[in-house]
């Protein structure tokens, strides 16, 4: 299993990229749950879910920060 690509999240929409967050918000606590109660897991499962997420909230992050520089400079400009 590769790791994707951060390009690869930033061409989802905004609803697709909150469903990818918590999808993969679940799967971390369900890794730890099967990890906690002694079931078989793959290691490099926690990492590749960690990494994807990161990639995710910073996709996430970049439009939360380009929004609002839009709404700072259209605040200047009515000034």
């Amino acid at each position: 299993m590769t790791l994707p690509k951060i390009q690869d999240f930033r061409d989802l929409s905004d609803q697709e990229l909150d469903e990818q967050i918590q999808t993969l918000k679940r799967q971390l606590f369900e890794l730890r749950m099967q990890k906690a109660t002694r079931q078989t897991v793959k290691p490099h499962l926690f990492k590749h879910t960690r990494h994807q997420l990161a990639q995710l909230m910073t996709v996430e992050q970049e439009r939360q920060r380009s929004t609002s520089k839009v709404a700072d400079q259209s605040v200047v400009k009515e000034e």
